[in-house]
């Protein structure tokens, strides 16, 4: 339209000085020949003056042309300068990304519709109205589509670039829109790159790529860190439609539950570790039996059915960068590592980084997880003692203790619960191969005793022992010192024990850090947020895993802390923040492996302090948790049973086997656990791919006359 514009301007002037030629030359005529004016100005109303009827026709023709040259070349424009603009579109989004090299590449991405509507017209304001040749040549700037999508794209965005920022200098400041625009113009690229794991840096003009996970790795530069605390605080999106506090499970499933629900929206994931989210359960388990000498960095490991994975949920290219988050085109998943929210305003909707960025949300999601607790006698000891101790939880957790236990001569674990009983069953394999002494101490009397019943908690023990762990029982740390290079471990019965390294498997201590600021109210009983059935906090704020108290509408009020319920309140969460307003009935499972022959997962209320009945069989060799992932494909058993559903099971006609006939040999079975005659919980000993039997069970909530019946559901009599 600009264009059509400026060729009229053009074309009118001489539209009216003909028109205003042929009404004087009418007058000459009517005079001179004596004729009707009328008829004369009828007959030479497009006529030059002094002609006659063949000149005016001409004159006419002429002056026709020129309207319906000018009507054609307007449209020919307008339509030539809508193809180069979508062609240039196109081929902005079509570019591989690539580092934003220099600063005048810069408004390739933000002003791209701007290049065609200010440039001509400034062009032709400038131009001489008559000459139709040159306002041509300026109406199409050159816009080779030939070479942008192989040769120089950076070259030819600099070209058009650096017209429009000159038309446009008055307004624009060209410093931040060096941040902003580089990271637009990646951002659609950024989608489906399938690189792995190289993003771009946007930090300045001749910044060089860095790793995904590590933003602040410096370059070699002596300017860099002065260019880096400039754009710090760019880096970071002010807002973000989605907001999620945490970087584990919860947040992962979250986001991915919300992206399935609003294919274009926009999440961004805050977590204070500087790891993309990732599975936390093989840390103690499976990455401990890995033949690779490399797995501390590859954190790669083998299921025990032989198949490869790693721990990240997904490679650091299913993820955007932060910058691209607003200009995105179809939204995505960005992670800001290394951050931590210390602070939410939920009547202004935003929260504050430890920085003191702040980043305002539409929807919010607290998964902020726990932290280990640590052993009273352990915080109030000397600096060398703490530098000494694991609290086993992350990544560089894994590394580090890795680390240790192949140099220390032994290792203590305090601890007798999931976490403790793992990795002393996963040290102890390794000690028969480097000499490594492993300790377990526990103040209950048997391995796992505030969950196994007495008897199948000795049995346990006994189990642990035979992996090449001492085992200390009922074992209350009285003080820890740090003597000639050796802790010293003083029990309150006298007992003493030396070591040079304790790892502290004592617990988990929901996070709820933000409780305070946001006015949120913390469960006395259980800890961690309370919600409603729909996971709820407050409005626009939900809670999902370790840190969520949600209400059980069988068990009563719970927290869990399990990587099933991770998985299934952050999904019902994302579904919720989006408007699915579901509640959460699902009765999540969790399981441990002691090692590869030993494992079993449980639902419910599983305390020792709780009658329990257990119904067993002799086991076979597909019942192990080896031969169990074989059948179910992945090592993370509940993502194979979350979507399960029980389905009028067949019972065993085999006759159930109570506890007293094999009173050593519990190979595999089933154990309730009953509160006022009804289950509320459950446990599948070396039985597995029944938890949707075992799910049922507790949801129906009736009381059974012989659970003796019941365990035939299960089929553990089956060869």
């Amino acid at each position: 339209m600009l264009r059509c514009r400026s060729v009229w301007r053009k074309l009118s002037p001489l539209a009216r000085a003909s028109s205003t030629l042929c009404r004087e030359n009418a007058r000459r005529a009517g005079l001179n020949n004596g004729r009707s004016v009328r008829v004369q100005t009828a007959h030479m109303s497009t006529g030059p003056a002094g002609g006659g009827g063949r000149q005016s026709q001409i004159y006419a023709l002429l002056v026709g042309a020129a309207a319906v040259g000018g009507g054609i070349y307007a449209y020919q424009t307008v339509k030539g300068d809508q193809q180069r603009y979508e062609e240039r579109m196109a081929h902005i989004l079509s570019r591989s990304q690539k580092a934003a090299e220099q600063e005048t590449a810069v408004p390739t991405q933000s002003e791209p519709p701007d290049v065609p509507e200010t440039e001509p017209e400034a062009a032709s304001s400038s131009e001489e109205p008559i000459s139709l040749a040159s306002d041509s040549e300026a109406a199409a700037p050159t816009e080779p589509t030939e070479p942008l999508s192989a040769d120089e794209p950076v070259v030819e965005a600099t070209s058009e670039a650096a017209a429009a920022a000159a038309a446009a200098a008055a307004e624009t400041p060209a410093a931040p829109l060096v941040e902003e625009a580089a990271a637009s113009e990646s951002s659609p690229a950024e989608l489906t790159d399938p690189s792995p794991a190289p993003v771009e840096e946007s930090e300045s003009a001749a910044a060089a790529e860095t790793p995904a996970a590590e933003p602040a790795e410096p370059q070699p530069e002596g300017v860099e860190s002065a260019v880096e605390s400039t754009p710090a605080s760019a880096k970071i999106p002010s807002h973000a439609p989605y907001l999620l506090i945490g970087g584990g499970t919860a947040s992962f499933a979250a986001a991915r539950s919300i992206r399935a629900r609003d294919p274009n929206a926009r999440v961004l994931i805050v977590t204070d570790e500087p790891d993309l989210p990732y599975m936390r359960p093989p840390l103690s388990k499976e990455l401990w039996f890995s033949d690779d000498s490399s797995v501390t960095e590859t954190l790669r490991f083998k299921q025990w059915n032989g198949k490869e994975r790693s721990i990240f949920f997904q490679p650091p290219s299913f993820y955007i960068q932060p910058e691209e988050l607003d200009s995105a085109e179809n939204g995505g998943v960005a992670v800001l590592t290394g951050k931590k929210v210390t602070h939410m305003d939920v009547r202004g909707n935003k929260v504050k980084l430890d920085d003191g960025t702040e980043i305002s949300y539409n929807k919010c999601l607290i998964a902020t997880g726990g932290v280990p607790r640590n052993l009273q006698a352990i915080e109030r000891a000397d600096e060398e003692v703490i530098k000494r101790t694991t609290l086993f939880r992350k990544i560089d957790d894994f590394k580090s203790l890795d680390n240790v236990s192949r140099n220390a001569k032994s290792i203590t674990i305090i601890g007798g619960g999931f976490m403790g009983s793992e990795l002393a069953c996963a040290l102890g394999r390794r000690s028969t191969e480097s000499g490594l002494e492993v300790v377990q101490m526990f103040p209950e009397k048997g391995n796992m005793g505030k969950v196994l019943p007495e008897y199948l908690s000795n049995w346990t023990t006994e189990k642990v022992k035979r992996e090449g762990v001492k085992v200390i029982k009922e074992a209350l740390v009285k003080s820890v010192t740090f003597k000639d290079d050796k802790l010293e471990i003083q029990l309150k019965d006298g007992r003493l024990v030396e070591t040079d390294h304790i790892v502290a498997a004592v617990g988990l201590e929901p996070n709820v850090d933000l409780a305070k600021s946001a006015g949120l109210e913390v469960d006395s009983d259980f800890g961690g947020f309370r919600v409603n059935a729909e996971l709820q906090a407050r409005s626009n704020i939900w809670v999902a895993g370790d840190a969520a108290c949600f209400y059980d509408i069988r068990l009563g009020r719970r927290r869990v802390e399990h990587h099933d319920h991770a998985v299934v309140s952050g999904r019902l969460a994302g579904e919720n923040m989006t408007g699915a307003n579901k509640p959460y009935w699902h009765q999540s499972m969790f399981w441990s492996d002691l090692g590869p022959d030993v494992g079993y997962e449980a639902i419910g209320i599983v305390d020792s302090s709780l009658p329990t009945v257990g119904v067993f069989a002799k086991a076979t060799a597909k019942d192990t948790p080896k031969a169990a992932t074989e059948k179910s494909g992945t090592g993370i058993r509940s993502e194979s049973e979350t979507e399960d559903t029980a389905v009028s099971p067949v019972a065993s006609t085999a006759p159930a086997t109570a506890v007293e006939q094999h009173r050593d040999n519990y190979g595999k079975g089933v154990i309730f656990y009953l509160r006022d005659k009804v289950v509320v919980g459950i446990i599948l000993w070396n039985v597995f791919n029944r938890m949707p039997i075992a799910r049922k069970i507790i949801k129906d909530g009736e009381e059974h006359a012989d659970l003796n019946e019941v365990a035939k559901l299960f089929n553990i009599h089956e060869d």
